[in-house]
């Protein structure tokens, strides 16, 4: 069957996606392994370092097996950087949706999503609006898969703050991890938005989670130490690793306003990116 040129790219765009999950899924990236192989070399309580060498096992086995690095597969959200001058149309948001349902027979990923309210599961982790596709700008068509579990997600917090409590972020970022404790398999990685408006920074929050995080600037090194002072360690069992690694992005908001989102995520902070040649694509649909 010859396909038009539209046709071809929407096709790629399905794969695409279905490739980002895959991988996301299966391979953590190299700047989480390197930081929980430091927390490994430098824990000294020897429940926490077991638990630290278990989850470093779980990661080769995920390699070697093909098999998702953990059982909650989590929902696929999906960050999606167009070009100038192209548009996102409605069949490309088909075209990703219809590799979130090729990705939940293929790799296999749980069928994670249900009705808010009926708790009605449509078995392919497709439903009404979901999952959510984010557009951000960019050079080239990517596709990033960002797998977000239960267990994490429960635990974040959002805070309407006055502008005058700017000395109460830190704390109230503390006291999350600390409320979250080891309901979302610690060690976690925490991201901070700040400012914007309610919905912007609860955005942002997810977005400093898409960010390398074997650096960090001094304030979010600052988060960082004071979140492993409480000592939850690994799983909540103790230790010197709860965080490893607080990452912030920041907006502009209301002169009377200081929105501040946490979004907590699980060791298996998993995320990758497929490129996509567009070139040909029709702007408008």
């Amino acid at each position: 069957m010859n396909l038009t040129a539209e046709e071809s790219i929407l096709r790629e765009i399905t794969d695409a996606t279905c490739r980002a999950i895959q991988t996301a899924e299966i391979y953590l990236p190299g700047d989480v392994k390197h930081r929980l192989e430091q927390a490994y070399e430098r824990e000294q309580l020897s429940v926490a370092r077991e638990i630290l060498g278990h989850i470093l096992q779980n990661i080769q086995l995920a390699e070697e097996k093909q098999a998702p690095m953990c059982q909650d597969t989590g929902i696929p959200v999906l960050y999606v950087t167009m070009p100038d001058g192209v548009a996102f149309t409605k069949n490309m948001r088909a075209a990703i949706m219809a590799g979130v349902i090729k990705a939940t027979e293929q790799v296999p990923l749980r069928p994670n999503l249900v009705d808010p309210e009926t708790r009605h599961n449509t078995n392919n982790n497709v439903g009404i609006d979901m999952p959510p596709i984010h557009i951000l700008p960019g050079e080239k068509c990517t596709i990033t898969a960002f797998p977000k579990g239960a267990g994490s997600e429960n635990a974040s917090r959002i805070k309407m703050f006055l502008p005058t409590e700017k000395e109460g972020i830190k704390r109230f970022v503390t006291e999350t991890a600390l409320l979250a404790g080891g309901r979302p398999c610690p060690p976690i990685v925490v991201g901070v938005g700040i400012g914007g408006t309610f919905d912007t920074c609860a955005a942002l929050a997810k977005e400093a989670l898409l960010e390398p995080i074997d650096s960090m600037t001094l304030q979010e090194e600052a988060m960082c130490d004071e979140i492993n002072s409480l000592g939850i360690g690994p799983m909540g069992l103790g230790g010197a690793t709860t965080c490893l690694a607080v990452k912030i992005k920041t907006a502009g908001c209301h002169t009377a306003s200081l929105p501040v989102a946490v979004n907590i995520q699980c060791w298996a902070c998993r995320r990758a990116t497929e490129e996509v040649e567009i070139e040909g694509i029709p702007c408008v649909n």
